[in-house]
């Protein structure tokens, strides 16, 4: 039977030296970057001099791998019984499909993973294995793959082994090809152990990443590690450190604290800070402060805290914005952490009545609607604000939304005035100073600016 047979066409064939032209190109990178890889790795293992460079082997063989990942030490002991099979590469080969913007479609291309048998066993615990591997001659700090097995096992973590390899003389500072030390891949509560017995074999708790200077009190602070917090600043950590974006570990703290259910661990973390000298109003990206990142999280627990150390209500971000901007453009996302009081909140440190324009922002939710417009003296004109009200919003709450809008550009009665008269001349004082005034006690809570339901 004869066969089928096509001819390629020229711009086929084009396309397909192209492709192999490409493949040979990124296998030479590669082959440069293992070479390079391997000077790394005999770097960190000195030799006496006159011993030439041993080159490393390369392991690919999946039962091989399977008994690192298995902790089988019964065939570990068989594998790897000397320097040489305890140093080999690990390495899987795997092809994925890659876009070519030359050929302008996707094509397969070789993707290799390399890692170390003592990253393997280390990362999952294996010590009986990881022990095995260091007394054949395994090296403790070579970082194969981008990591070495001390950033593994405290990532993973694995206390253990952790300790294991530090006794066996691990550096507690190695840095990961991306430039991490294994104290910054502590980053969950489990880990808390790694951490103390990096810091008790040396480990430089002030240590930047190579390219953000992001140090582990910021690791923990964005996490909410309480602990950790606690541990770090025992040991000297410096709450003051900026990474190169400028961000402190209060900013991070602030910054991460997005959930209700997190909020009780970071607002201890920014009391940790703020009691070892963190700075409240300190700057980071883009010019946000905590209190900046607090009210945008929706966050009143960490707002009143920062406030109550002296962080400034009304300082601005490089895009103009105060905190409550930040607080108004949140109300939306945040109405169910009652946003009224973050607003009633910075009122009362200082924040002066918001541009009209940002009614809108807040209109969705009749509390912080009512909050906001009873900071002016006289209410804004109800077209800021009334187009962005849904229809069945208006109707569930008509009442107020009624008198907001027939109170829109009218005089506002003369007890609201004296009262918007006396918080503009208490400012910033608002919050210490109402309770200590010598009024009866319903005037002062008049003064607070409290939710009635409706606007008069």
């Amino acid at each position: 039977m004869a066969q089928e047979t096509f001819a390629f066409t020229s711009s086929a064939l084009r396309s397909l030296r192209l492709q192999q032209e490409l493949l040979e190109q990124e296998e030479r990178r590669r082959a440069l970057a293992r070479e390079s890889a391997t000077r790394r790795f005999l770097a960190a293992s000195p030799r006496p001099p006159g011993t030439p460079l041993r080159r490393l082997q390369y392991c690919r063989d999946p039962a091989v791998h399977n008994a690192l990942y298995a902790g089988d030490l019964r065939r570990v002991k068989s594998i790897f019984t000397d320097e040489a099979t305890s140093n080999m590469v690990m390495e899987t080969v795997s092809e994925e499909l890659v876009w070519s913007p030359e050929q302008a479609l996707w094509v397969l291309s070789p993707r290799r993973q390399q890692t170390s048998a003592l990253r393997i066993v280390s990362a999952r615990g294996y010590g009986d294995c990881a022990r095995h591997l260091l007394l054949r001659g395994a090296k403790v700090d070579a970082v194969v793959g981008g990591r070495a097995p001390l950033h593994d096992s405290a990532a993973a973590p694995r206390p253990d082994c952790t300790r294991l390899l530090l006794a066996f003389g691990a550096d507690p500072n190695v840095l990961s090809e991306e430039g991490s030390a294994p104290l910054h891949l502590c980053t969950t509560p489990d880990s808390l152990r790694c951490a103390e017995l990096l810091l008790a074999h040396g480990a430089r708790v002030n240590l930047g990443t190579r390219d953000r200077h992001v140090t582990a009190l910021h690791v923990a602070a964005r996490q909410g590690l309480v602990a950790h917090v606690e541990l770090y600043l025992g040991h000297g950590a410096d709450p003051a450190h900026r990474t190169r974006q400028g961000e402190t570990p209060l900013n991070a703290a602030c910054a991460a604290a997005e959930r209700p259910e997190d909020a009780q661990r970071f607002h201890r973390v920014v009391e940790l800070l703020l009691a070892a000298g963190a700075e409240p109003g300190a700057a980071g990206r883009k010019d946000h402060t905590p209190l900046h990142n607090a009210c945008g999280n929706g966050q009143p627990g960490l707002a009143r805290l920062l406030l109550r150390h002296g962080a400034d209500a009304t300082v601005p971000n490089c895009a103009g914005y105060t905190p409550m901007d930040c607080a108004l453009h949140a109300v939306e996302e945040y109405r169910h952490q009652r946003p009224e009081d973050i607003i009633l909140l910075l009122l009362d440190h200082g924040a002066g009545p918001v541009h009209p324009k940002m009614l809108k922002f807040c209109c969705r939710h009749p509390p912080a609607l009512e909050v906001v417009l009873n900071a002016y003296d006289r209410i804004p004109p109800a077209e800021n604000w009334m187009g962005a009200v849904p229809p069945e919003l208006w109707e569930e709450h008509q009442e107020f939304y009624d008198s907001a809008a027939c109170m829109a550009g009218q005089p506002r009665r003369l007890q609201h005035l004296a009262r918007c008269a006396i918080r503009r001349l208490l400012g910033a004082r608002c919050h210490a100073a109402v309770p200590k005034l010598a009024l009866p006690p319903t005037l002062k809570h008049y003064l607070r600016l409290p939710l009635e339901g409706i606007i008069s």
